[in-house]
Parts: structure tokens; sequence; C-alpha cells
């Protein structure tokens, strides 16, 4: 009897199949943020485009992978098979690399953008709802965290790896563009040989997961939180301007990717234990501690005058991803229905993505029409009103645990 109880206390162990996303999202990201973290600099330095294009192209690349999730997610629900659909994303996500070596305008930087995109559209929602499918209730904050964790080793250890090139490659954007491709590779190789998908994760009879009647299964806690996202992603712009107030500042070229660096080292480091706490802690009090974090952040990069500023606002910058990215994903994890999880994430990414082009392109314009502190202090103004709106929502508590 006491070996039996031991047995039921014992807390379950991390499946290795999380593990094993967390390095295929580890190194796609080391490919990805080789790039992304000079592709700013090599729009407007390179090609000659302005800032308010950096902006649109960011923010309609990062609308259209949230909004292709919808698509996917409701595919994998369909289908009830998560990880074919996940490895056609991340292939398609290596394959665009090599073309932004080539791009000679920024016409062919968005195509290669959206197309980037629509690969980490269609790998997102089905990744996550693999995750939640694959891992025990009482551990989902854990494992979301652990996954988002390793996946930001990646997006600091590919600005870092680009920045290193940069410097012994004397500023060769392309060469750097080039190489990016062989993590890129090794993170889809990685996926459709090392996970297995569990068989019976969706039962039952195919239905359309859109459906109104499959919709309606959707409980009232879980539209609470897609209302909260868009609003906090309205204060979250591109993180394409953090790299561009850096250089504003007066940073080298060669040395700017290190803001990023430097952001996602604490953002690795504060996802897991974060995601930790998640499944310890009121929800609604850990997002509402995030964005009292992104205001400062914000504050303190819109009076930014060098160095010290700029590393202090991205560092905070972190800390605010990491308590607040895997907490979102676990609370649509758990509110949504088993076979809908697909498509719950879908859904919450595409009002997110529509935010996020909305912000890329607000942020674009104040920095160009009104300067680069005026687009941090308007992010600090959206962070306030989610705040607002998630301390009116503790009222209804059971809306957002």
């Amino acid at each position: 009897m006491e070996l039996q109880t031991r047995s039921e206390l014992a807390a379950p162990r991390m499946p290795r199949a999380i593990w094993i996303l967390g390095c295929v999202s580890m190194l796609m990201d080391v490919s990805s943020e080789m790039i992304q973290s000079l592709l700013p600099l090599f729009m407007v330095g390179a090609l000659g485009a302005s800032v308010l294009t950096v902006g649109v192209i960011e923010g309609m690349a990062e609308a259209t992978a949230l909004i292709v999730k919808v698509f996917s997610g409701v595919l994998s629900d369909y289908l009830g098979k998560r990880k074919r659909l996940a490895v056609i994303g991340y292939a398609l996500g290596a394959f665009t690399k090599p073309v932004f070596a080539i791009a000679p305008t920024a016409g062919v930087v968005l195509a290669a953008r959206l197309v980037d995109r629509v690969g980490k559209g269609i790998r997102g929602a089905p990744r996550d709802a693999l995750i939640a499918d694959v891992t025990p209730p009482q551990l989902q904050g854990s494992a979301f965290g652990l996954r988002q964790a390793l996946d930001t080793v990646g997006a600091f250890a590919g600005p870092l790896l680009g920045a290193g090139l940069m410097l012994v490659w004397a500023n060769d954007y392309r060469a750097v563009f080039w190489l990016a491709i062989v993590p890129g590779l090794l993170s889809v190789a990685l996926l459709a040989f090392g996970v297995r998908e569990p068989e019976g994760a969706v039962e039952g009879p195919r239905t359309n997961p859109v459906a109104r009647a499959n919709l309606a299964r959707m409980p009232r806690r879980y539209w609470s939180v897609v209302a909260i996202a868009a609003v906090f992603t309205l204060a979250r712009f591109s993180q394409a301007f953090l790299v561009l107030r850096a250089q504003q500042v007066g940073i080298a070229v060669a040395l700017v990717p290190l803001v990023m660096v430097a952001m996602n080292v604490v953002y690795a480091g504060s996802a897991y234990p974060f995601g930790w706490l998640a499944d310890r802690v009121d929800h609604a009090k850990l997002l509402m501690a995030g964005l009292v974090v992104l205001v400062a952040s914000d504050l303190v990069l819109a009076q930014a005058a060098g160095w010290g500023s700029v590393l202090a606002g991205v560092v905070l910058w972190g800390v605010h991803m990491g308590m607040t990215q895997g907490l979102f994903a676990a609370m649509v994890a758990g509110a949504a229905p088993a076979d809908l999880r697909g498509t719950a994430f879908g859904i919450f990414n595409l009002v997110s993505g529509v935010a996020v082009l909305a912000a890329s392109v607000v942020a674009g314009l104040l920095w160009e029409r009104l300067g680069p502190a005026f687009t941090f202090y308007a992010g600090a103004a959206f962070a306030v009103a989610a705040l607002a709106a998630l301390a009116a929502r503790r009222q209804a508590p059971a809306m957002v645990e």
C-alpha cells in the first residue's frame, strides 16, 4: 500500500517528445534568427527600404504566420494527425532561406518572408496541439515553458552566430543568409525521425471543426483568453523595432544582433521557471505582472540614449516574454476540448495575427512621423489598456483561470 501511495503521489515525468520538439524549434530558430536579426538592417542599409516598409513587411509576415495557423489547426483536428503538417511547415521554412541570400529588392524579401511565415503558420498550431496531446494536464504550463525555453535558446544563438559571422565576413549579409539553411534542414530531419505521434490523440468520427456546433463547444473562458490576448498583442509590436532602436542610438551594425541575443538569453532563462509557476498560481495575476514589466520595458526604450539603456529595455522585454508566452499557450490548451485543440490554437493566433499587423504598421508610422520614442510610448499605452482590461476581467475569475 505504501509503494502504491508513493507511485500515485510521484510527479509525472516530462514526455521525451517535448524535449525533441523543443530541440526542433531551437534549430529552426537558429536558422530563422540568423536572418531575422540582420534583415531590418539589410533592408534599410543594403536595399534602401524605409522604416515604414520594414514595419509593413514585418507586420504582414507575422500576421500571415498567425492567420495560416487557423487552417492548419482546423486541418490537424479534422485529420487527427498533427506531425505530418508540422513536418511540412518546418520544411517550407527551411527551403525559403536561400531566397533571402539572392533577394535584389524589398519586394523579394517580402515574398520570401511571407512564404517562410506560411511555413511557420502551418507548423505552429499542430505542434502546439501535439504538445497538449502528449503532456499530462498538470504539466502543461511546464511543457509549453520548456519548449519555449529551448526555442528561445535558438533565438539568441542565431543572432549571436549572425553577429560573429558578420564580423568575420566583413558585414556580408548574403553569406550569413546562405549558411542559415543548415540548421533549418537539421530541424526538419529531427522532427521527421525523432517524434512519434500518439495513437488516438484525436478520437471519434471526422467532423468539421469550425462547424457551429463544434465552435459552440468552446467554453466561455477560452473566448476570454482570446479577447485578452488581442489587446495584449497590440501592446507588443515586431521585435524588428528593438533592432532598429539599437542602431538608432549609435550601436555598430555588426553588434546590433547582440541586442536580440541579450533579450533572448533572458527569455530562454525565464520561460521554463514561469511555465512551472503557471502550473501553480493564478493565471490572471501572472499576466498582469507580465504587462507591468512590458510597460517598464517600453518606457526605458523610449528614453534610451546608449548601450546601457537599450540593454535594460530589452532585458525587461525578455522577462515579459518569458512570463507570458508559454502562459497563453497553456491557457488555450487547458480551456479547449481535446479534439478541437488545433482549431483553438488557430483561432487564438488568427486574432493575435490581426493585432500584430496593426501594431507593427502603427509602430512604423509613429517612428517615421514622430520619432522612435513615440513608438515605444504607444506600446506602453496599449499595455496599460490591456492591464485595465485584464483587471476588469478579474471581476469574473473563472474566465481567466
